[in-house]
């Protein structure tokens, strides 16, 4: 669940980046069984403030206001111009809303909603950001791409305790450092920690067509709902699953 900033900038660092619309957040505590887990510092004021602006400014077609909410692995992977040239071709925001701010451990997942076209067509919008609101990844919900969906099924095979399946997704030289067994184990205490799996939400790419890409899985556990971060290699297969040293 917490991926540290230099995995994350590892992961985006020879990424091509794609940015369009983003969301609002929300933040609180977590505590494990017989201990406190570690926690997003971003207030649910903050979130909601980072939100909104970023939303505005997309709103406006505001690049430098976009590239500035950007988290610096994100600025690091793109620049002013290429998301001015991004939203020439962005669909149009009337107004937007926030349906869901849910705190993670170290990011906050926020669920909303974009009118577009005139105002006659409802977009639903997921946004991640980081302990100081800055984006982490978004995506328009209804939309799949091929490593977000495997990221899915890997992530849907663990909470079905189908561990050698699962397995099945990771890159040969992973496979080698992780057995069916270490996947049951991370995972068992993981979710043991965090009240059990209620519903595995979405996928979520946060940087695609490097050597490293990254997606973020969702995951509405019984005592938070926090984001799992899957590393791909360019082809499409596991190199690292972030389960989180400090809680596993």
């Amino acid at each position: 669940m917490k991926l540290t900033s230099c995995l994350l900038a590892a992961a985006l660092a020879t990424s091509t980046l794609e940015l369009i619309p983003a969301f609002s957040v929300r933040a609180e505590s977590l505590v494990s069984q017989a201990t406190a887990a570690p926690r997003t510092e971003l207030s649910p004021r903050q979130a909601t403030e980072a939100a909104t602006a970023l939303l505005q400014a997309i709103q406006t077609k505001n690049a430098a206001g976009i590239y500035s909410l950007l988290s610096s692995p994100l600025q690091a992977a793109t620049s002013v111009e290429a998301i001015a040239n991004r939203l020439q071709s962005a669909p149009g925001i009337e107004t937007f809303r926030v349906v869901a701010v849910n705190p993670g451990i170290d990011d906050t997942t926020v669920d909303t909603v974009a009118i577009t076209n005139g105002g006659t067509r409802e977009v639903p919008l997921l946004l991640v950001l980081d302990d100081e609101g800055k984006l982490l990844a978004w995506k328009w919900v209804g939309t799949m791409r091929p490593i977000e969906q495997t990221a899915l099924n890997f992530v849907k095979d663990l909470d079905a305790s189908r561990w050698v399946a699962a397995r099945y997704y990771l890159d040969l030289d992973f496979q080698k450092e992780i057995s069916p067994a270490d996947l049951q184990r991370k995972w068992t205490k993981l979710e043991g920690l965090l009240g059990g799996v209620k519903r595995i939400k979405s996928a979520l790419v946060a940087s695609q067509g490097g050597d490293q890409q990254l997606v973020l899985v969702t995951i509405e556990f019984g005592k938070i709902t926090d984001n799992l971060f899957v590393i791909f290699n360019r082809q499409g297969r596991i190199i690292n699953v972030d389960f989180s040293a400090d809680l596993v």
